[in-house]
Order: C-alpha cells, then sequence, then structure tokens
C-alpha cells in the first residue's frame, strides 16, 4: 500500500467520522441517498432531511413508486431540487431496467439519472468496496493541497490532473475507508479557510504547508459578479386559502409549488382580473426578500393580495389552506413568504 494511502487509512479509523446516519451500513441506497443530499450541502443541513426520509422511504422500492409531488415536499428547502427529480427517476429506473437491485459497478452506477463521476465512485468504493477513485470538493482541496496543484480545480486540464492523482493514490485494500478518509479530512482538517495543518496525517510533505501557499490553493473560481433578476410573487389569499401554482418539470424550483409571478412592474390587481378573474379586496406590498442561486441573485417583491374569484379562471386555480400549502413542496423563499404571511 502506498504511504500516503496508508497514513490516511490509520486516521479516518482513529479521527474521522464514524457516527453518521448512513455509515452504520453498506446499503448502496442509503449511501447514495446520503452522497445526493451531500451535494452542495452542509452534513448538519443534510441530517434531519436524511432521518425524514428514510422514514418515509425506507427502502429504493418504497421511493420509485413515491409521486414525484411526495418526493419534492421531503426535499421541500434542502434546495437543487433537481437532485431530488433526479434520484426518484433513478430509483424508477434501477427497478425497471435493474430488476430493483442497486447496480455495484462505478460504470453502471454513473449512468443513472442525476449520478456523476465521483458520485458514482463513492457508491461503488463505499456499498461495494470498489476500488474507484473519487473528486468531490473536499478531495480536490487535499489533493490540490497536498500535490501542489496550482489552477482553479474547474479547468479541464487541473481536473485531469487532479483525477489521475487521486487513481495513482488508491490503495490495494481498505478502500472503503481511505474513501472516507479522503473525505473526512477535507471536511474536519484540510478545511477552505483556517485548516488545522499541525493535526494533518499527511502534512509533513504538504506542498502547500512547506512552501506556505495553503491560503493560495486550491486557486479559486475566477470571480464573476452575479446577474441579478427582479419579479412580483403573488400571495392570493381567498379567506383561508392560498392559491398556488405548480412549476415547470425544466428549470428553477422545477416541479415544486410556487406563487404567482409577474414582471415587477406590471400591474397585480389587472394580472388577478385578466389571468385568474379575480375581484381584488385588498392590497399590500411586502418587504423585499432576496435569495441567491449558484449563477444568479432574485430579488423577490411579494404582495399581498385579498381576492374573491368571480367566474371561471384560466388556468384553474389550486387553493390550499395554509396548513396544506407548508406540507406540500415549496421553495425555501416562498414557504418563508407564506409563514410570514400566515403569522401576521
Amino acid at each position: 500500500m502506498n504511504v500516503f494511502a496508508s497514513r490516511i487509512i490509520q486516521w479516518q479509523r482513529c479521527h474521522g467520522r464514524h457516527s453518521l446516519p448512513w455509515q452504520a451500513t453498506r446499503d448502496p441506497y442509503r449511501i447514495w441517498l446520503s452522497e445526493i443530499m451531500l451535494q452542495q450541502t452542509q452534513v448538519g443541513t443534510v441530517i434531519p432531511y436524511y432521518a425524514r426520509f428514510v422514514a418515509r422511504f425506507p427502502d429504493l422500492g418504497a421511493l420509485a413508486a413515491a409521486d414525484e409531488d411526495q418526493v419534492l415536499a421531503l426535499w421541500s428547502g434542502l434546495g437543487y431540487y433537481s437532485r431530488a427529480r433526479n434520484l426518484h427517476a433513478a430509483a424508477r429506473t434501477i427497478v425497471d431496467e435493474h430488476a430493483g437491485i442497486f447496480p455495484d459497478t462505478a460504470e453502471t452506477i454513473a449512468g443513472l439519472p442525476g449520478i456523476g463521476r465521483s458520485t458514482a465512485a463513492a457508491i461503488a468504493a463505499l456499498a461495494f468496496g470498489r476500488a474507484c477513485a473519487i473528486l468531490d470538493g473536499n478531495v480536490k482541496r487535499v489533493l490540490a493541497r497536498h500535490a501542489g496543484i496550482s489552477g482553479w480545480p474547474g479547468e479541464r486540464k487541473v481536473e485531469l490532473a487532479l483525477w489521475q492523482l487521486a487513481a495513482a493514490r488508491l490503495p490495494q485494500s481498505g478502500v472503503e475507508v481511505y474513501t472516507q478518509g479522503m473525505m473526512d479530512l477535507g471536511a474536519l482538517v484540510c478545511t477552505r479557510g483556517a485548516p488545522a495543518c499541525a493535526r494533518c496525517p499527511v502534512g509533513d510533505d504538504c506542498v502547500a504547508r512547506i512552501e506556505r501557499r495553503v491560503d493560495e490553493l486550491p486557486t479559486p473560481r475566477p470571480r464573476k459578479a452575479l446577474p441579478e433578476k427582479e419579479v412580483q410573487m403573488l400571495l392570493l389569499v381567498d379567506g383561508g386559502r392560498l392559491l398556488l401554482e405548480k412549476r415547470p418539470p425544466k428549470g428553477i424550483w422545477g416541479g415544486l409549488w410556487s406563487l404567482p409571478e409577474l414582471a415587477v412592474q406590471a400591474d397585480a390587481d389587472r394580472h388577478c382580473r385578466d389571468h385568474f378573474g379575480f375581484r381584488t379586496i385588498s392590497l399590500r406590498a411586502l418587504p423585499r426578500l432576496s435569495h441567491t442561486f449558484t449563477h444568479f441573485k432574485l430579488h423577490i417583491q411579494p404582495v399581498h393580495l385579498d381576492v374573491r374569484p368571480e367566474g371561471h379562471g384560466r388556468p384553474e386555480p389550486v387553493w390550499l389552506p395554509f396548513s396544506a400549502a407548508l406540507a406540500a413542496a415549496l421553495p425555501a423563499p416562498v414557504r418563508k413568504l407564506v409563514l410570514q404571511l400566515q403569522a401576521a
């Protein structure tokens, strides 16, 4: 076994994480679920979502048999909702094309919806003991610092160099512990800010530490100003009921329930009358709310309108009591608005 891998394995056994709820199993379904939830999301945020999800869908068959709305409702607030839609689609693919048996090779796993190369390798290593290199954000940071690899890891040539290094450092045995150890090291020691280099098991020959470049590596993504968008969101209330609209399956918040939207300069009262056939009883603007996505920042101008239906609207509206609306699959800022309105 190479020296680097042996130090990682020994460190993980003594100092790594061992009590996370998805670690006490080799069940590929639960390992897969945790890996998807952990994409761009902190462990502390994921744990309660994971617990609720496996309580509702304890196995792959239960997830495959569920309606997408049920899956999205449990995911509501976790963000990056395409993960939930792909998770559901992949479960159905496994049932339909693999007789309900989770594939055991990284290549086959990577062919499922929403599973990339690194996630597939992590599942194959942790669930089946396959000798597969992973390259998530934590591992990129560890390898870039230890080997002194400059350049933003999102650049193809830099990423290729990191993949080659990740594969070269795989151990001949103990890949499950090594894989977990690399993820743990990046999460607990080789952190983005204020890394604990003195506690690092591979710190003695870390190029970034020796050359005092820890703060420089990995090279940050080139900064670009985030585009900004503005929108009105209408909280249409009839008695104790709120109107919701289902968003298209593709795009931001795809498949979730949300509020009617229109351009920020548009007339909300006229929109209610012309589009829905509603009469406005009262109208008031609420405080603006901003929400940052990966690629843009959204500024929301919420408007609360008490309305009364007058004839048949187009499209047929969906009215829900506030309690039922909050139980639906809502985007986080929409949920916040509904909670504020309910408490008012």
